[in-house]
């Protein structure tokens, strides 16, 4: 099985580089599934290898000065605060068993990866759904929608701090259409501000997750080549037509996760 997950971990990575997001949302069903590691652990985990494997990303967008600054800064501070309060505060609150239907007890680990296949049918839906396409992508004025981006922001940092998604899907988007960034450039501010809220949430982690360093480089190196065999593949293959059958592949974990925690539990 660790086997099955080394090679995952490099799917994550092929993923990111190849589509730009998405590939974080494999991470904590790998960790749980193929690594026999605590949901609550995982998310976590999955915090510190997003975070590395999107900064190794950014890199060759920003020497391609395709990374916008001034819009990660004003996303990525209320996503980084949020994401830090979550992991200081929200997730040790949760009781570790959290409430009972019937003989069923839905306990913090389960209610954990149900969140998880929730956001995962949501992101698989924004991935299989076809966006219309502008035909000219003009250098117009860039102009901030400041209320909405600062609460996008905070919601994608808790959802973050949650599941430990780097929350792609929702960030590439709203860096579209809020910002109004070309898509490229919409690609790098993303790993950016994903790789600076997830690293920051992961090391403002409460002291009660015991961290097996030695899994978490592993799996995070494997993820990081993967990001670079997806670089050089995105310049051969267009990630765009790929999207969809990603998102219906992600869309049948989110429901097998779903059945498993609950049905098969």
């Amino acid at each position: 099985m660790e086997i099955i997950g080394y090679i995952a971990s490099i799917f994550i990575g092929i993923a990111l580089g190849l589509i730009g997001g998405g590939g974080s949302i494999l991470t904590v069903p790998v960790l749980v599934y193929l690594f026999a590691v605590d949901a609550v652990a995982a998310t976590a985990y999955s915090l510190f290898i997003v975070g590395l494997t999107s900064a190794v990303g950014s890199v060759s967008y920003f020497k391609n000065g395709l990374v916008n600054i001034k819009t990660a800064i004003i996303f990525g501070i209320p996503s980084i605060i949020a994401v830090f309060f979550t992991r200081a505060y929200i997730v040790p609150a949760i009781p570790k068993e959290v409430f009972s239907i019937g003989d069923f007890m839905v306990t913090k680990s389960i209610l954990m990866m149900l969140l998880f296949a929730i956001l995962m049918i949501a992101a698989s839906y924004s991935m299989i759904k076809k966006v219309k396409k502008k035909t000219t992508e003009n250098d117009s004025k860039q102009e901030f929608n400041y209320p909405i981006i600062l609460i996008e922001g905070a919601v994608v940092g808790i959802l973050t701090g949650l599941v430990g998604a780097g929350g792609g899907f929702l960030i590439i988007p709203a860096l579209v259409i809020l910002s109004k960034l070309p898509m490229k450039e919409a690609v790098g501010t993303s790993l950016v501000i994903i790789a600076a809220k997830s690293l920051i949430g992961f090391f403002g982690e409460g002291s009660e997750t015991f961290i097996d360093w030695a899994l978490l480089i592993k799996v995070s190196a494997f993820a990081i080549a993967g990001i670079f065999i997806g670089t050089m593949l995105s310049k051969k293959i267009d990630g765009a037509k790929l999207k969809p059958a990603f998102g219906w592949f992600v869309l049948v974990m989110g429901i097998y996760i779903i059945i498993k925690e609950t049905i098969f539990k």
